[in-house]
């Protein structure tokens, strides 16, 4: 038995509603104790190699794609739609994160707005990686509107079309591959060559994703256009490969500027700025960042299912010659 679109577009809505409505759980969140199951692994596999950290990756990844997968083949095989739908929901909503993405953005926006950058820069760490003691206000700002365009992408829409690709285990497989990345895909001396593998699968697995957010965002923004142009000009100058047409959709459809100099814990990066004829990011672009963030997150979850069934469609009708 063949997975259902119909259960499909059923589970992926209730489980991306699901998002919408509770968020991350505190607790017990499945990522987390994938990640607790990666940190094991890497624990004992862990040396300066690159041919070791490939087998890292292919152990937990792989894993975590080859449970999802026979979890979702008896499930089909009972012949259950509820159980399918409840099975795609709750591995929707366990790997997407675009509600506490936007909490975590907006509580830094109202910090800011009260004047607060102390409280906006302790919890700066939770949305991105930067230091925060060598950010002002307005650089937190831009922080933050930069994570929300890479995050919708990475939590959210990357994840929904793996989804439409290949079911239950696409989104689980897509939601392994970014953690592992988070975890030891950066350019640390302990992950520089342990690290490589999990950072160039996750430039592979989220090429589709940031693609259709860049798109989308150019649909969604207030300002199409800008936001057109800006993605094709300024997209390839991003040292990320799917970071950069999205925070350069970002900022051409909210008429912002983006990119600069960036300080990480012990190191400072400077790319090059994405829409420079725009002005600075002030803290009330945080607001327009999220709203955007989750009108992009709703047209991918449309573009997912209806994707998802007109594949379906295809197959029967070539099944059926």
């Amino acid at each position: 038995m063949r997975a259902d679109p119909i259960g499909f577009a059923c589970g992926a809505a209730l489980g991306f509603l699901g998002d919408r409505v509770l968020g991350d759980p505190r607790r017990g969140h499945p990522v987390a104790a994938f990640g607790r199951a990666a940190l094991s692994v890497e624990q004992r596999l862990w040396r300066d190699h690159r041919g070791r950290g490939a087998l890292h990756t292919l152990v937990c990844a792989g894993g975590a794609v080859a449970g999802a997968a026979l979890l979702a083949r008896t499930v089909r095989a009972s012949r259950s739609r509820t159980a399918e739908v409840a099975l795609t929901a709750a591995a929707t909503w366990a790997v997407l994160g675009g509600t506490s993405l936007g909490r975590e953005a907006r509580a830094i926006g109202g910090a800011l707005a009260a004047g607060d950058v102390e409280v906006a820069r302790e919890r700066l760490p939770h949305l991105c990686g930067r230091d925060p003691q060598a950010l002002d206000g307005q650089q937190i700002a831009r922080a933050v509107v930069e994570s929300v365009a890479e995050n919708t992408s990475d939590a959210v829409v990357g994840a929904l079309v793996w989804g439409a690709l290949g079911g239950v285990p696409g989104l689980v497989g897509f939601r392994a591959v970014n953690t592992l990345d988070a975890m030891v895909g950066h350019k640390s001396p302990r992950y520089r060559r342990f690290g490589w593998a999990s950072a160039r699968l996750d430039d592979v697995a989220g090429w589709p994703g940031a693609r259709l957010t860049a798109a989308l965002a150019v649909l969604a923004g207030p300002d199409p256009r800008g936001a057109w142009r800006v993605a094709r000009r300024d997209a390839s100058r991003h040292p990320s490969p799917n970071a950069g047409p999205v925070e350069a959709a970002f900022a051409g459809a909210l008429g912002v500027r983006l990119g600069g100099t960036l300080a990480y814990a012990g190191r400072t990066e400077h790319r090059p700025v994405l829409g420079a004829e725009n002005r600075p990011v002030v803290s009330a672009d945080i607001e327009r960042a999220v709203r955007l963030s989750r009108r992009v997150s709703l047209l991918a979850l449309g573009t997912a299912v209806a994707a998802r069934t007109v594949g379906s469609l295809l197959m029967t009708a070539r099944r059926s010659r």
